[in-house]
């Protein structure tokens, strides 16, 4: 039995990859997260740099993934990004303070809550359950920032790529960012 047929057999479909987008879309989705990334960084830099303070976080890069590669996808709106990583954020921060001593259940409950936060908002986006998790697995340094973390990495850093995708995502007559703003 071939593994199609076996795949069919399941429940499944064989109906194979998605189509695979053109080269100028693939340009722009590379020069929008490039930029995106690069101002974040370099913002970062210059002016977060001696205040133990950072735009770059992990989850920054998923987010760069919808906002440039799939600008028009529900989960890349403006609304998801800069709100589902600022209320990710303030959940992970909630339950690392509660439930710290037990860092497996901290994080448990901040992304399951931040999930749930971001369904009843409206502002789901995958990128802010690592967000949340950051707030509990990151270090000493996160930690002791606290609700702040909330703002400076998790506010400002999604804030940073929209704001390059407002551009870069407009340039060109076959993209428009955004779909929706609230």
């Amino acid at each position: 039995m071939s593994l199609a047929d076996y795949f069919r057999k399941m429940g499944g479909t064989t109906r194979g990859s998605p189509p695979r987008v053109s080269n100028a879309e693939i340009a722009w989705s590379w020069l929008g997260a490039f930029l995106g990334i690069a101002t974040a960084g370099w913002l970062s830099r210059e002016f977060l740099e001696g205040h133990d303070l950072t735009l770059m976080i992990g989850s920054l890069g998923a987010s760069a993934v919808l906002v440039y590669g799939a600008p028009r996808s529900p989960l890349a709106q403006p609304r998801n990004v800069i709100g589902g990583h600022l209320l990710s954020a303030l959940v992970g921060v909630a339950c690392w303070k509660l439930a710290h001593q037990a860092p497996w259940l901290a994080g448990a409950l901040a992304v399951s809550t931040a999930i749930a936060v971001m369904h009843a908002t409206r502002t789901l986006h995958p990128p802010g359950g690592a967000t949340a998790l950051i707030a509990v697995i990151g270090s000493r340094d996160v930690h002791e920032m606290g609700f702040a973390y909330a703002f400076v990495p998790a506010l400002a850093g999604p804030a940073v790529l929209v704001a390059v995708a407002l551009l870069v995502n407009n340039l060109p007559a076959s993209r428009r960012y955004p779909e929706v703003w609230f």
